[in-house]
C-alpha cells in the first residue's frame, strides 16, 4: 500500500472531514460523556496537523484518498499534546496510525519539545493498546480529565 503523509493545519478540508468521522465514532463510544469531551476538541486552534493519503483505484484511475489524521498542540513549555488521532476502520492494522504518531513526534522534536502527552478514553480499547505499543506510559489524568473516570492519560519522552 502506497502511503503519503502531509503536514498541514486545521483548515485542511480532508482533515476536517476525517475529524467529522472521528466525532461520529466518539459520540457512540463516549455516550453521555461525549459533550464534555467534545468541548476540548476544537480544531481551529490546531496549527500542526498531519493527514495520510493512500493510493486507491476509482473508476480505473489511481487517486490518493485521505484515510487518517492526527495533530499536536502546545501543552506546556516542554510538551505537545496529541489530538484528533483517527484512521478509517477499514484501514486500521496497516501501520497508518503509527506513521501518523511518529510524524507528530518528529515534528514536536523539531519544534523544540521534549515529550508528548495525550488523553484517550478507556472505552477506546484499541487506542489504549496502540499507545502502549508506541512506548507511551500511563500518567495521572491531567487538566480537564483529572476527575474523569473514563479518561486515561499517557506521556512519552521524545
Amino acid at each position: 500500500m502506497n502511503m503519503k503523509i502531509i503536514r498541514t493545519n486545521s483548515e485542511n478540508k480532508d482533515f476536517i472531514n476525517l475529524v467529522k468521522e472521528l466525532d461520529a465514532y466518539l459520540k457512540i463510544t463516549d455516550g453521555d460523556e461525549h459533550d464534555f469531551y467534545n468541548q476540548f476538541n476544537n480544531i481551529d486552534v490546531l496549527k500542526y496537523v498531519v493527514v495520510v493519503y493512500v493510493d486507491t483505484e476509482i473508476n480505473s484511475a489511481q487517486v490518493k484518498i485521505p484515510v487518517g489524521c492526527g495533530a499536536i498542540k502546545k501543552f506546556n513549555n516542554i510538551s505537545m499534546e496529541v489530538k484528533r488521532m483517527y484512521v478509517f476502520p477499514e484501514y486500521r492494522g496497516k501501520g497508518i496510525a503509527r506513521k501518523i504518531l511518529s510524524e507528530l513526534e518528529v515534528w514536536a522534536v523539531a519544534l523544540g519539545y521534549k515529550k508528548c502527552v495525550l488523553e484517550t478514553g478507556k472505552r477506546q480499547v484499541e487506542a489504549v493498546q496502540f499507545y502502549k505499543k508506541c512506548d507511551y506510559t500511563v500518567i495521572l489524568n491531567y487538566g480537564q480529565y483529572k476527575n474523569m473516570e473514563n479518561s486515561i492519560c499517557f506521556e512519552k519522552q521524545l
